[in-house]
């Protein structure tokens, strides 16, 4: 999240980044290898970390119960929370890597582009199961609550990717699948992040666990479609890679969906018959390579001049909004609420 919060937060902000100081150092420690080529991988990964919204989450939800989840010296409970999810994050994007053929990530070689998918795929599941070593640290029984917990969320992000894998090339796609895709992939985990206080909480709510984690699904849901808006809209070099990554692997995301709902009979047919094309070349020659395709540019194009960029950010911040009202009227008032509601409202209306 940028620095540049509502005035009001400020205080709030600080002691955010004051903690998240906390999480980043557990998260070093934990990845240390006394041999130096897993060490130069896993620091390597470290520079996938961005604004790091997800341990930001944890820790702003448990704020709004517990003020001293943003003290100088965080909850150490709530630390280790917030490193898990970060770690599962990243593990999620080295694997993305792979199956989208990805060369760049902020404006850097993938971990498949150094040391080719083999090594990344390692390197994903050697992330993964030190998340699941981090939860050892918790005490009784909060570790067993969030170890299966997690298990459970790994698992459906996993079934998000399948699914999606399941539907490449489905140039049909509708809303109601791609939705179902990104609760699962990307809302999953948020949700997770959210709920986690209650997860750790000594007599947890089971109604206010539950809305939380609907919370952070909303948060995740929004949050991807304007990732999905991005990936077709950014400025490439403020973004870190190439354009249009997802439709050069054949996946089909909801602004895409949104414009073949308002194309007419005979643009659908022509758009079709160019993303066959783009399918057709990215199996033969690779997805980075379709990305300078003369009907890759066409495409995008005809996108752009759908206004189905638009319904796709409005539906964001639809999702986003309904996460608001929610928490508004289901949580109490305080710095950690004014700050769950800001991070909301940004993940729907992300620039680069």
């Amino acid at each position: 999240m940028p620095t540049t919060a509502a005035p009001h937060l400020g205080p709030t902000q600080k002691a955010l980044q004051q903690a998240l100081a906390d999480v980043a150092k557990r998260f070093s420690a934990e990845l240390s290898s006394d041999l130096p080529c897993v060490q130069t991988l896993a620091d390597h990964a470290e520079k996938y970390r961005g604004k790091m919204l997800r341990p930001q989450l944890v820790l702003a939800c448990g704020a709004v119960f517990d003020p001293s989840a943003l003290a100088p010296e965080p909850r150490q409970d709530l630390s280790i929370a917030a490193a898990v999810v970060e770690m599962i994050h990243l593990a999620t994007l080295v694997h993305d890597d792979v199956l989208d053929d990805a060369d760049l990530r902020r404006n850097g070689p993938t971990i498949r582009a150094l040391q080719g998918n083999e090594a990344a795929v390692m390197l994903g599941d050697y992330l993964i199961s030190h998340a699941y070593r981090m939860c050892t640290r918790l005490d009784r029984p909060e570790r067993e609550s969030v170890s299966r917990r997690m298990a459970g969320v790994t698992n459906t992000v996993c079934e998000g990717e399948l699914l999606q894998l399941e539907h490449r090339g489905d140039w049909a796609l509708s809303e109601r699948t791609y939705l179902e895709i990104v609760r699962r992939k990307t809302g999953a985990l948020v949700g997770a992040c959210c709920a986690l206080p209650q997860w750790l909480a000594n007599d947890p709510d089971p109604v206010l666990e539950q809305g939380l984690f609907a919370f952070g699904e909303k948060i995740g849901i929004a949050f991807q479609i304007a990732d999905d808006v991005l990936d077709l809209a950014a400025d490439p070099d403020r973004l870190g890679k190439p354009l249009g990554q997802d439709l050069a692997t054949g996946k089909l995301t909801l602004p895409w969906v949104c414009f073949f709902e308002q194309a007419s009979a005979s643009e659908a047919d022509q758009t079709r018959a160019l993303l066959d094309r783009i399918a057709t070349a990215a199996e033969r020659e690779g997805a980075p390579a379709v990305l300078a395709d003369p009907a890759f540019s066409r495409a995008l194009d005809r996108l752009r001049e759908s206004g189905a960029l638009l319904t796709a950010e409005n539906r964001a911040r639809d999702v986003a909004r309904r996460a608001c009202e929610w928490a508004e009227t289901s949580l109490p008032p305080g710095p950690g609420l004014d700050m769950i509601l800001e991070m909301a409202s940004r993940a729907a209306a992300r620039r680069y």
